[in-house]
């Protein structure tokens, strides 16, 4: 199944139920309003609600409408909690090694994590603003998911069966800002702004093989004004998972439904595969060519992130943003 959240000038949104191949949706308010409202009541509704997908994917659904992306909210406008890990741990070492910064002596016992901005979110085609382009701007494409209400102390073992949802994640970073905010050490403020995410939060059902019940395991194509950064596989080099990132998250608080977690920047360490953010790519030149040449995001630049099936299908839908500094 595959949801949506419409705009209708609410912080909300309405939400929608889109037909497998993205191109037509239903509002469902008999059923429930919003995403926020179906993830906290999922067991109850969610077999109405694939009644209503069956119905889309079938063209019987009288209430269809033809979907424009345009129109989506983020598929949860807002969040009462937003958590991103960093487990592709060639990333945070490279990353690390550009701001001159030594990794943590456990980072390879405990995932590293932080809590981010999450009462509003930008929609898959949304303008992103930032105040400067000296910022050093900076995308990251990753792959989030969305649990229900996960009791305090939860493990590893149990922690699959709170997984409802997955959406792709453009989490945006200024990294000038974190060359001075990190060494203070306590965490990111300024320089992680509103994140982006798809169109449409799928259930794991729709992933089919390609989940394994810990991971998902395709291609995340992303890429700047319509070059191709990469596409490395979300499956490969993930130290740790997802089951290990709701473990870590709730060993000493309970997770409210709708809470967000994501895995971070998706890097290979076959660097054949590309990068999946701007600051990757910049170190790869410097040490190869010894000069960064990639610049970050700079007003006017488009920003796209989209995963497709084995068929060459879109399954979340594609983020595509216009950057603009004031």
């Amino acid at each position: 199944m595959k949801l949506a959240s419409l705009k209708t000038g609410d912080r909300d949104g309405a939400l929608l139920v889109v037909s497998k191949d993205l191109s037509r949706a239903a509002l469902v308010p008999q059923i429930v309003k919003t995403m926020q409202k179906a993830i906290e009541n999922w067991v109850s509704i969610q077999p109405s609600l694939s009644k209503i997908y069956e119905q889309l994917n079938a063209n019987t659904s009288s209430e269809a409408f033809d979907l424009d992306v345009s129109k989506l909210e983020s598929p949860f406008p807002r969040s009462y909690q937003f958590l991103d890990g960093s487990v592709y741990l060639h990333h945070m070492e490279k990353a690390r090694k550009a701001r001159g910064a030594e990794m943590p002596p456990n980072y390879k016992t405990e995932p590293l994590m932080y809590q981010g901005l999450s009462d509003r979110f930008c929609g898959p085609e949304e303008t992103m603003v930032f105040p400067e382009a000296t910022l050093e701007p900076d995308y990251e494409a990753e792959v989030a998911i969305v649990v229900d209400d996960v009791p305090m102390g939860t493990t590893k073992t149990d922690a699959g069966k709170h997984i409802k949802l997955v959406m792709l994640l453009n989490d945006y970073t200024l990294r000038a800002l974190t060359k001075t905010e990190l060494p203070k050490g306590f965490g990111f403020l300024q320089a992680k702004p509103t994140s982006a995410f798809s169109p449409v939060a799928v259930t794991l059902d729709e992933l089919g093989d390609v989940w394994d019940g810990e991971k998902l395991h395709l291609p995340l194509i992303s890429g700047i004004n319509g070059m191709r950064m990469g596409q490395p596989n979300t499956g490969q080099d993930m130290f740790f998972t997802y089951l290990d990132l709701i473990e870590h998250a709730c060993r000493t608080r309970s997770l409210s439904a709708g809470t967000i977690i994501g895995a971070g920047s998706v890097t290979n360490q076959d660097e054949a595969s590309g990068f999946g953010c701007v600051a990757e790519a910049r170190i790869h030149e410097q040490m190869v060519h010894g000069k960064a040449s990639t610049p970050f995001l700079k007003n006017g630049d488009e920003v796209y992130i989209e995963m497709l099936d084995d068929h060459g299908r879109s399954i979340f839908g594609a983020i595509r943003q216009k950057i603009k500094t004031v």
